[in-house]
């Protein structure tokens, strides 16, 4: 359940900044939230493997996305936007994630994360936003997404190893 809010807070707290702050607040998001919620759904992508991953994927994308409409209606373009995004990019993710088999965790879950940064990083802004595309904001998106997803693998990663090392 703690993955679960901690996903859900991060999207919610990134569709309502950029809401209230424009393109120019998505690179800061990108690395504190999305990175965060890119690295907390290879988490639950574990926990869910054979057990309704597609369908509870895409619950916990649409909750995020409702949440955000919800909270702030201003905020209903950027929610369908991020809705349609997280959605392509979980797809893109949980392939990556699967291909990479039994390989280290670490990379499977950073390997995953460049994928989906990328598609995410060109979908969202492109729908957020319109036309011309941001580029300079979809490179920066990459860019924080792919290391803020690191640090936070880290992050993860140690504090999933420190619950399952008795006391």
């Amino acid at each position: 359940m703690f993955l679960i809010t901690l996903y859900l807070i991060a999207i919610v707290a990134a569709n309502l900044s950029v809401s209230a702050f424009g393109p120019g607040v998505t690179i800061v998001n990108a690395f504190l939230f999305i990175g965060l919620d890119l690295t907390t759904r290879d988490h639950l992508h574990e926990r869910w493997q054979g057990r309704h991953l597609w369908r509870n994927m895409a619950l916990l994308i649409l909750a995020g996305s409702l949440l955000s409409a919800v909270l702030n209606y201003q905020a209903a373009r950027i929610a369908l936007a991020s809705c349609i995004a997280f959605g392509t990019a979980g797809v893109a993710d949980a392939l990556m994630y699967t291909l990479l088999g039994h390989r280290a965790r670490l990379l499977k879950i950073n390997g995953s994360n460049m994928v989906s940064a990328a598609v995410d990083s060109i979908i969202f802004p492109a729908l957020a936003f319109g036309f011309p595309l941001l580029i300079g904001i979809m490179v920066g998106q990459f860019v924080a997404k792919v290391v803020g997803g690191f640090l936070w693998s880290l992050v993860l990663n140690y504090a999933s190893v420190r619950q399952q090392v008795p006391a």
